[in-house]
Parts: structure tokens; C-alpha cells; sequence
């Protein structure tokens, strides 16, 4: 039985009609998609029959894999004193957002026995080969595990870490290197897959129908979080919680995502082309990443299903309460009206820190003392709300009841459904990123990766003119 208070909760008050927001939306707006979400509800239902939504479907699956993922984690944490992931893209934000939402901030500085003897976590979810370098020259390979992660293992810049972190390894290990590599790829092809076979890598499967940007709660993530003694059968079981909530009931007022797509659909009509996600918990800053990536790649489309050119898309844009209030408020509450803003915040903090009272300070400061930050932080973020309505600006707050595995797997859920949801009344792909393949090819045309000869060709001529000032 889940408890109520563990659930999420969504408070939409500053996208509503009121005498302080004229510019809200009724109950009678919303009412008025509920055709349209049950629509695609029922077809997202009919895909996930037909075994095509598996980032739902396979949920109940995961669990019955964690037993050997977690003696897999538990044995690597006792062995290697730093684990690091080979990713990117989802292969990287999802981990390192449940991360950083779950463990401790500075987690990787904590002495072993703070970090009950977890390893240490790296994400490497860029090529710059500086950064690439400087991580080597801390880490001492002989405590260290690297989870390689690609489905198809044509992801050039994962594969490119991958080869030369076996060769490093290969100098540095001998014999023993297969043992600090673990990959986490496709179950039958894909070009990860034989080498790992062949040269006796410990695996572990991404499931053929989930993408990256939907892969946290498969293998891609769950080892890692396993790894950093994340309770990673809690994060399931508030997975599955919210996606059984949204798939078994109907009703804008009562389905999460039904709510959440509504909104944003309706914020879009109304010419809302840039979406802020905007988290008021410093653990929860890299799900903003996470997020944009999951909206952007799935919902940036040039044509709908039936081949229309349409162009759609809701530009993601990261922020962080309070920090952001000093760089990017300012634009959202009187610059142009394109943005709607998703607050993400806690019910409570499960600490406080109180602020010194001294009498003897001016006026100006001392009102501080005896509150705390906690207080402060909610006072800021309920001022930018009321700041945001005065100004006539859309926004809505997605709130935790704290920061626990169970709340992340329903928030994680939640915005995964939203996102499918969308992609049905926008009529568009959200599952796919052909945006994404244009540029992968030229990649492969330009580092002679055979077959794409023409794509080298084609960038060498259009870069033939350059305009440069120097």
C-alpha cells in the first residue's frame, strides 16, 4: 500500500484563471482536450499491447533483473573504488540525475565509510580531450570500473572513449583488464555485442525498444545507481506506481499526465514555444538536463506521422531556483510571452540550517536572523511565483514530498508519459530523432567510416566558402 504522502503532486494554480491571472486557462479549457487525451491514451494503451511502449511495459521485467545487477553492483563497489560511465546523451543524463537526486551533493568526496564503502561515480558524456585526460590522471585503473554504454555501439564518441580506455586498461592491467568493463548494449546485434563476447566483458542488456532518452530505468541506469547504493528497487517500485496510475484512469482533473499534457498543450496553442524546467533543489539541477533532452529529441519534429512538414517543437530551457532568479527572471517575467515555467520543488527539506541572529547587524540584514535556509528558499520561490502571475506568465510546480527514490521513479514516470501523450496530440514520432542522424552520418563521412563517402563529400562542398573574421 502506498502511502499518500510519498506520492508527487502537481499544483497548476498559476496557469488558472483568476482575478490575479485573467490570462488562465478554465476548467472548462481543459475539459475540452479530454477527448483528445483519451484518444491517445487509448492508442499509447493499443502500442503498449502490441509490445511498442517499453519504456512502461518493461517495467515489471527490470525488476525481476535486479537480483543479478545488485550482487553484480555490490561486488563491483567492494572491488573497484571508482566507478565511471561511458555515455551520452540519455546513456548519461539519466544516471547522473538520479544520482545526484538521491546521494549525497559532494558524494565523490565523502570519505569510503560515509559512502558505506559505494564507489565513487564519473560520467564521461563528452569527448574534450582534456577532460578526457584529466579524469585519467586522477583515477587509478587498477580501482576503477568502466561501464561502457551504447545499444547499437555505433555511437562515435562513446566507442571512441571505449577504445582507448581498453587500451589504457590493456597497459595499465594486463590480463585482468576485461574485469574493470562492463557494457551495457543490445541483447542480439549492434557492434558493442561481439567484442564483449569475445573479449569476456560482464553485460548487460538495453532493451531493442527503449531509446536513451528513455533508458533510466533499465540497465543504463539502474547499475549505476545500484553501484552508488541507490535503493534501486524503491525507484522502481514509484515507477510503477505512477505508470499504473496513468495507464488505469481517465479524467484531466485525476491522470497526472493527462493534467501535465493538457497544460502544455494548451500552453503551446497559446503560442508558448519555450518550456523552463525550473528545480528549486540544488540535488535535483541535472534532472533539468534530463529533462530537456527527453522533450527536445522527442517532441522537435520537421514532419507528423503522415508526412506533413510541420516543424514542432517546444524549446526546453534548464534553470535553476534560486540561482536563476538572478540571471534569467528578469527575461520571463518582462520579456516576450513565449515560456511556460514547471517549478520543481520539495514538500520539505529533511534538514534545516539556521541563520544566526545578531542584534548588533543593520536592520537590512538582521530581519535574517532566527529563520532558516529552508524558509528563505521557500520564500523566494513563492515570491517568483506571485512576481511570475502579476506579470501574467504562465507556470505550474511539480512537488515532492522528498527527495527518495520511490518520488524519483514517479517523476521520472510521469514525465516520460507526458511526453508520449504530447507526441499523440501533436500527431508526431516522439519515439524517434531523425534530426539526430543527419549530423551522425557526417560524423562518419568526415572520420572515413566506410560507406559514407557521400556525406564527406557533401560537407567538404558546403563548407567550401567560409566567412571569417580575424
Amino acid at each position: 500500500m502506498v502511502n499518500e504522502t510519498s506520492k508527487l503532486c502537481i499544483d497548476y494554480t498559476g496557469m488558472m484563471y483568476s482575478s490575479q491571472n485573467p490570462k488562465g486557462f478554465s476548467k472548462e479549457d481543459l475539459q475540452g482536450l479530454q477527448a483528445k487525451l483519451d484518444e491517445a491514451q487509448d492508442s499509447l494503451h493499443a502500442r503498449r499491447e502490441s509490445g511498442n511502449l517499453d519504456f512502461s511495459l518493461l517495467l515489471p521485467s527490470m525488476l525481476s533483473q535486479l537480483p543479478e545487477l545488485c550482487e553484480y553492483a555490490d561486488q563491483a563497489a567492494s572491488r573497484f573504488d571508482n566507478f565511471v560511465v561511458l555515455g551520452i546523451g540519455g546513456s548519461a543524463l539519466g544516471p547522473l540525475a538520479v544520482q545526484q537526486a538521491l546521494n549525497h551533493y559532494y558524494y565523490n568526496e565523502l570519505a569510503p565509510e560515509k559512502r558505506s564503502g559505494r564507489s565513487r561515480f564519473y560520467v564521461l558524456d563528452n569527448i574534450d580531450p582534456l577532460r578526457f585526460r584529466e579524469l585519467g590522471q586522477i583515477l587509478d585503473p587498477q580501482k576503477t570500473l568502466y561501464n561502457v554504454i551504447s545499444k547499437s555501439g555505433n555511437t562515435s564518441e562513446t566507442m571512441a572513449q571505449f577504445l582507448i580506455v581498453r587500451d589504457y586498461l590493456r597497459h595499465s592491467c594486463g590480463e585482468s583488464y576485461a574485469d574493470h568493463l562492463v557494457v551495457t548494449t543490445d541483447q542480439q546485434k549492434g557492434n558493442l555485442l561481439p567484442i564483449a563476447l569475445k573479449e569476456g566483458f560482464k553485460r548487460f542488456v538495453i532493451p531493442s525498444g527503449i531509446g536513451g532518452r528513455f533508458s533510466e530505468l533499465t540497465p543504463v541506469g539502474l547499475l549505476a545507481a545500484a553501484i552508488c547504493g541507490i535503493d534501486v528497487e524503491q525507484l522502481l517500485a514509484g515507477a510503477i506506481e505512477m505508470d499504473r496510475r496513468i495507464r488505469e484512469t481517465k479524467g484531466v482533473f485525476v491522470n497526472p499526465a493527462q493534467l501535465k499534457t493538457a497544460l502544455s498543450y494548451l500552453s503551446w496553442q497559446k503560442g508558448k514555444n519555450i518550456s523552463v524546467f525550473m528545480p528549486y533543489v540544488d540535488g535535483l539541477k541535472t534532472m533539468a538536463d534530463w529533462y530537456a533532452q527527453l522533450w527536445a529529441e522527442s517532441l522537435g519534429k520537421r514532419y507528423d506521422r503522415l508526412g506533413k512538414e510541420v516543424t514542432l517543437g517546444q524549446t526546453p530551457v534548464k534553470a535553476l531556483g534560486v540561482t536563476d532568479q538572478h540571471s534569467q527572471i528578469q527575461l520571463y517575467t518582462e520579456g516576450p510571452d513565449d515560456k511556460v515555467i514547471t517549478f520543481l520543488t520539495l514538500k520539505e527539506f529533511q534538514v534545516t540550517q539556521k541563520i544566526p541572529e545578531d542584534l548588533t547587524l543593520p536592520e537590512d540584514i538582521r530581519f535574517l536572523g532566527g529563520k532558516t535556509l529552508e524558509e528563505l528558499l521557500f520564500a523566494e520561490q513563492k515570491a517568483t511565483e506571485y512576481a511570475l502571475t502579476k506579470a501574467g506568465r504562465q507556470h505550474l510546480k511539480i512537488i515532492l514530498s522528498a527527495l527518495t527514490p520511490y518520488t524519483i521513479g514517479q517523476l521520472l514516470l510521469l514525465l516520460e508519459w507526458e511526453t508520449a501523450y504530447m507526441g499523440e496530440l501533436l500527431n508526431i514520432n516522439a519515439f524517434d530523432q531523425p534530426g539526430v542522424e543527419e549530423g551522425k552520418n557526417g560524423t562518419y563521412g568526415l572520420m572515413g567510416r566506410p560507406g559514407y563517402e557521400a556525406e564527406k563529400l557533401a560537407i567538404e562542398a558546403y563548407g567550401s566558402e567560409r566567412h571569417i573574421l580575424t
